[in-house]
């Protein structure tokens, strides 16, 4: 049987944009306490338009390290407990390809992509193992699956890292009663889209799933038993642009 939202208290990063801004919306309209995060605070008064309290709107940078402690800290001492982290915090450069990236476009991507999931998971792992219940749901990429051209070597390694990391806390952390999913889209129309070496047309972007879509999948997952995990699962657009261009 499917658990409802009302009971949860969620806690969404990357929150002002994206995938992350329609999930904290569509679990807020559910029913679910949601912390919302994000880099840009007036994204994020814009956002509390549209959620439903109780909310709390908790500027942040996933980069910094002691941000993110003291965010969760923050939400432990004042609703108790975390349910379930939404990480959906990310970002890719323009000049990704190798003949292009410099060490700092690839620092960059690795510090937002892969260590700010990492400082964002150790931050709730502890709380989790002791109410002995939790939900990670970190929101990789079709990069993480398979190695992509179009997303460059630094998404692509963040996100494969991102995978790995996902699964090695379900090794540890399933005694626990912690489960996690590594949620792999592929090509959604968000903002991202717009670093894109390539412009993306508008007809391209109206074919491709979108963020409402992936919101959706993310409340069923918060939604499903404790005692079932989904390690990792793909969606994608029905009109895929790598298959249909043979890549």
């Amino acid at each position: 049987m499917l658990q409802e939202l009302n009971d949860k208290v969620i806690w969404v990063t990357g929150a002002t944009s994206g995938i992350g801004e329609a999930a904290a919306i569509h679990l807020s309209q559910g029913g679910a306490t949601v912390i919302a995060s994000g880099r840009r605070a007036e994204r994020l008064d814009a956002l509390a338009e549209q959620l439903v309290e109780p909310f709390h709107l908790a500027p942040l940078d996933v980069a910094d390290e002691q941000a993110v402690n003291e965010c969760a800290e923050y939400i432990i001492e004042t609703y108790g407990r975390i349910d379930v982290l939404v990480h959906s915090a990310g970002l890719n450069i323009t000049e990704r390809s190798w003949d292009q990236i410099s060490p700092s476009g690839w620092n960059e991507v690795i510090q937002v992509d892969l260590n700010g999931a990492f400082y964002c998971n150790h931050a709730v792992l502890g709380a989790m193992r002791e109410q002995g219940d939790g939900l990670i749901i970190n929101i990789s990429s079709w990069a993480g699956r398979f190695v992509s051209r179009v997303s460059g070597g630094a998404y692509s390694a963040a996100k494969h890292g991102l995978n790995a990391m996902t699964e090695s806390i379900n090794q540890e952390n399933c005694q626990h009663g912690i489960r996690a999913t590594a949620l792999c889209p592929g090509e959604v129309a968000t903002e991202i889209l717009d670093r894109r070496p390539v412009p993306v047309s508008a007809e391209d972007r109206a074919r491709m799933v979108q963020s409402d879509d992936v919101a959706e999948l993310i409340a069923f997952i918060v939604r499903t038993p404790a005692h079932v995990c989904l390690n990792e699962i793909t969606i994608s657009p029905t009109w895929n642009r790598g298959y249909i261009r043979g890549g």
